[in-house]
């Protein structure tokens, strides 16, 4: 176990090709295997990194840079990888770099200290698309969710509560501040709930229905129905 650097940590089977199989590794990077070439995948056809910025580099970048979650497009065309603080979408045809990156709680990285004493760096957020490929959601702390829509760019930070799981209540867009004055309808960085998580998430294959874990509560939501 000493001489261990790299394990696997998440891997799936490609939507339309039985021969073709990502997974994901702590350090960051994707490896896509084709079982064509060989039953024993010990090399792989295609390798997906993002070169670290030099910049960033801290005690913590090794942690946060394990991807906890790697899913196929439903199109077969992308991936996209769930790591501590940003998600990632990758086409399979371009190996050097995502083509679209998303940060889903970067008011954490000053935090990333005390999420490192709490253990909570070490949680394993999952990632999902909804049915067309065009949003992407994923889980944060505090009971919030988050949800990034590809073509208008446009996200949303959501709350999984029993306060606002009464029937037919919508859901409205809650605001993490950071520092300086607080909105009314904002919530302070220090006072987020870190036992309070959103770990697994799923969506409706073809509706706009999604499923949300939090603690021991499963949430189920729906488009606004008339």
């Amino acid at each position: 176990m000493e001489e261990l650097t790299e394990v696997i940590t998440a891997a799936e089977f490609h939507p339309h090709h039985c021969n073709t199989f990502v997974y994901s590794s702590s350090k960051g990077t994707i490896r896509l295997c084709d079982m064509r070439a060989s039953a024993l995948c010990d090399r792989h056809t295609k390798f997906f990194e993002e070169p670290e910025d030099p910049s960033n580099r801290s005690f913590f970048s090794e942690i946060i840079s394990s991807i906890s979650d790697v899913k196929f497009s439903h199109s077969g065309r992308y991936i996209m990888t769930r790591d501590y603080l940003t998600v990632r979408v990758w086409d399979l045809n371009m190996e050097n770099r995502p083509i679209e990156t998303y940060q889903v709680h970067d008011y954490l990285r000053s935090k990333l200290c005390s999420l490192y004493e709490n253990d909570c760096i070490f949680d394993k957020f999952e990632c999902v698309w909804n049915g067309s490929d065009s949003v992407i959601m994923t889980g944060s702390y505090n009971n919030f969710f988050r949800m990034f829509d590809r073509n208008t760019k446009r996200d949303v930070t959501l709350e999984a509560s029993r306060e606002n799981s009464k029937p037919r209540a919508i859901l409205k867009p809650r605001k993490v501040c950071v520092g300086g004055k607080r909105r009314k309808d904002e919530i302070s960085v220090d006072s987020l709930d870190f036992s309070k998580k959103i770990l697994h998430t799923a969506w409706h294959p073809s509706e706009n229905i999604i499923a949300v874990a939090a603690t021991n509560n499963l949430y189920i939501f729906q488009d606004k129905v008339n």
